[in-house]
């Protein structure tokens, strides 16, 4: 990997487990613009990789991700413009999802993920996480619309507990808990286990025959790309 030392997005392979782990801990993993510049590049290097049979994302440190660094890219005003515009357009390089990555990922979140964090979470094809994950979605509390993330939610559980986290902003967290009982997670461990508990997931999945996965994960995300790809264009332009 050689010197990672201020990177703010860190790539590794485990055995057949690639890992993409956010790295600026000390803003919560928030995504500045060099994060968001290395997302598509790392997404990519890791899903053409014929050794690696499943993906990891997490963060670093005590969170998960919590969206744009505001602050930072209010320093770099083309990178606000450009993530403005592809915003507008609902043409967002952050995820598997968006990027049309075709092997599985599996989310493992450590800590509090909020707003745009939540894009991993609804785009991933799996989901684990800490006792210590949170969730929270605080756009209506600065004053901006929520539409993305909360749509790509509503498809993985029921409408009303997405509803009501999107619309009470920065007033409630939903637990690790009860993200599980809401079916957004499949399983809940220790922080401490949390890597082991991801890395065991990624290599489950490698054992399975690659094509049949690759096909698996198609043909299941088919099944709700019309709904999904629709509602999110046609709110593009509330952002």
């Amino acid at each position: 990997m050689g010197d990672t030392a201020g990177a703010p997005l860190l790539v590794e392979r485990h055995g057949p487990v690639g890992w993409l782990t956010f790295h600026r801990p000390e803003v919560g993993n928030a995504m500045d613009a060099a994060m968001m510049a290395a997302l598509p590049d790392a997404w990519a290097e890791l899903d053409a990789d014929p050794g690696v049979r499943a993906i990891v994302v997490t963060g670093a440190g005590r969170a998960f991700q919590t969206g744009l660094d505001v602050a930072q890219l209010s320093r770099s005003p083309e990178a606000l413009r450009e993530m403005s515009r592809r915003t507008k357009r609902g043409d967002l390089r952050l995820t598997g999802w968006h990027l049309g990555v075709a092997t599985p990922v599996v989310t493992a979140v450590n800590g509090v993920c909020a707003g745009g964090g939540l894009h991993f979470v609804a785009d991933s094809d799996i989901v684990i996480a800490s006792t210590r994950a949170s969730f929270l979605d605080p756009h209506v509390s600065v004053g901006q619309a929520s539409a993305f993330e909360p749509i790509g939610l509503a498809r993985r559980a029921s409408f009303a507990p997405v509803a009501r986290m999107a619309l009470t902003g920065a007033h409630e967290r939903v637990t690790a808990a009860e993200a599980l009982r809401l079916g957004w997670v499949s399983e809940v461990v220790a922080p401490g286990g949390l890597r082991e508990a991801a890395q065991r997931l990624g290599e489950r999945l490698a054992e399975n025959d690659a094509a049949a996965v690759a096909a698996t994960k198609r043909a299941l995300w088919r099944a709700l790309e019309t709904g999904l790809t629709r509602a999110r264009e046609e709110n593009a332009g509330e952002r």
